[in-house]
């Protein structure tokens, strides 16, 4: 009720943001920490900042998310949170038994000033850091960036801390990966086993943030990347990595360290960019592509072909995170819709361009914006100035959908209303017919329900 107050007239705003396309950057340290085998993450901050982040993250993935905090009280605020996180780090060894734990900083930690390599340095010369055990840390105020540069952040120092090059190379192909669902992620696996490829992915929350119910609860699930793998990484001959923003820093950290040369591709998500991570894959490789994954790609343009006349011309707003949204919006451009509004809440002028770049030549009307003020408000406004025929983004956008009776796919982090992300995948070929399977649901759900009687059609 609420967004029906929502102005067509824009105004420049310099400060105030509402209703942010993202969330912050602790939520994505998080998630790439649990893409590791046997890690705990654990936020360097108060407790209700670790409330918010393994919330967030179990309410999208109907799981159970495990995390420790430094339990900052007004005194940790004032003096330091040093003795608070010594202290945590030798409990936690001591009770949860974890392999890793991964440790990032949150506001109210940066803004006081707490060094966390010093800190980490300081357990380890204390003795709190038991033999075979580690511990990680990455850098993630919540006032700057988003949660996919907060991801970006923790890649980063794994692979920094684990990372080993012994100069004896391996036939293995190094994937880093955006932020994906768990089943995107074990759909990268088995396109990478189609082709014969001995891989590492990194992170992996396959079989940790989708493990099935068996009664019986296991902390530290089977899945994530082991220690080993993220070790041997530095002898691969290469690195497939997968979305700028999120995973660029670990590529260059990874052949700056280890001189494991890197090809920067989208997230597969669609036609064009899946074509492309399987060339990169490819050529890493050094191998050829089967026939299964080309007949993969010919059913994907099967349903475009046979159901083009419902995706022509509609035009589309989209919100979410840079990595996504890049291959998706060449996806829809492929298919001829028009995705006339694209919104992000990530920093970063080169998503901008690269989007313009993508919408120039079929639609030049397209409005792009990301930053601090490009936010669910600023898309609503737009809307109101000029409707469209679908929504595409994380659940928040089910209010406009209700407020402007549009139809709504939801896709990207988080969905809290739904279930079947973190089991269906978007990526690849197969997910691509996936995605296209919800945009004609979602369209032809709304043609049945204003049809006429006479125009109301059993085939369609």
């Amino acid at each position: 009720m609420l967004l029906r107050h929502t102005t067509k007239e824009i105004k420049e705003r310099k400060a105030l943001t509402v209703n942010p396309a993202k969330t912050c950057q602790p939520v994505g340290a998080m998630y790439a920490a649990l893409g590791v085998h046997g890690c705990l993450p654990h936020s360097h901050g108060s407790q209700g900042c670790c409330s918010y982040h393994r919330s967030a993250l179990t309410r999208h993935y109907k799981e159970p998310v495990m995390a420790a905090t430094s339990s900052f009280t007004e005194g940790s605020s004032v003096f330091g949170g040093q003795a608070n996180l010594l202290q945590a780090i030798d409990n936690i060894f001591t009770i949860y038994e974890p392999e890793i734990i991964a440790v990032h900083s949150t506001c109210l930690s940066e803004t006081i000033g707490d060094d966390l390599g010093q800190i980490v340095a300081k357990a380890k010369d204390d003795g709190k850091i038991p033999e075979g055990k580690h511990v990680v840390q990455a850098a993630t105020p919540s006032y700057v960036g988003s949660h996919v540069t907060g991801y970006a952040n923790m890649l980063e120092a794994f692979v920094k801390y684990f990372a080993f090059n012994t100069n004896e190379k391996i036939r293995q192909v190094n994937m880093l990966s955006g932020w994906v669902e768990p089943s995107d992620m074990r759909e990268l696996k088995r396109i990478a086993g189609l082709m014969n490829l001995r891989t590492v992915l990194l992170p992996d929350t396959s079989d940790v943030l989708d493990t099935p119910m068996t009664g019986k609860y296991t902390m530290y699930p089977k899945g994530g990347t082991t220690v080993e793998e993220i070790t041997s990484m530095g002898d691969s001959i290469a690195t497939v990595a997968m979305g700028d923003f999120a995973t660029r820093k670990a590529a260059i950290m990874l052949d700056n360290k280890c001189k494991v040369p890197f090809k920067m591709t989208d997230i597969p998500i669609g036609l064009k960019a899946t074509d492309r991570f399987i060339q990169a894959l490819a050529l890493a490789g050094k191998v050829s592509v089967p026939e299964v994954i080309s007949e993969e790609r010919g059913r994907l343009v099967d349903v475009i072909t046979d159901m083009h006349q419902y995706f022509y011309g509609k035009r589309v707003a989209l919100y979410g995170d840079p990595d996504n949204l890049l291959p998706l919006i060449e996806f829809l451009v492929d298919i001829d819709m028009k995705p006339v509004y694209v919104v992000s809440g990530t920093p970063g002028k080169a998503f901008s361009k690269k989007a313009l770049e993508i919408l120039a030549e079929k639609v030049p009307e397209a409005k792009v914006q990301n930053g601090p003020q490009s936010d669910m408000y600023l898309l609503h406004q737009w809307i109101k100035q000029e409707p469209v025929d679908l929504i595409m983004g994380n659940t928040y956008g089910k209010y406009i959908s209700r407020d402007e009776g549009i139809p709504f796919v939801r896709t990207g982090f988080p969905i809290v209303d739904r279930i079947g992300h973190s089991y269906f995948p978007t990526v690849g070929y197969t997910g691509g017919i996936r995605i296209l399977e919800r945009i004609l649901g979602a369209l032809m759900d709304k043609i049945d329900a204003t049809a006429p009687e006479e125009s109301f059609e059993l085939v369609m």
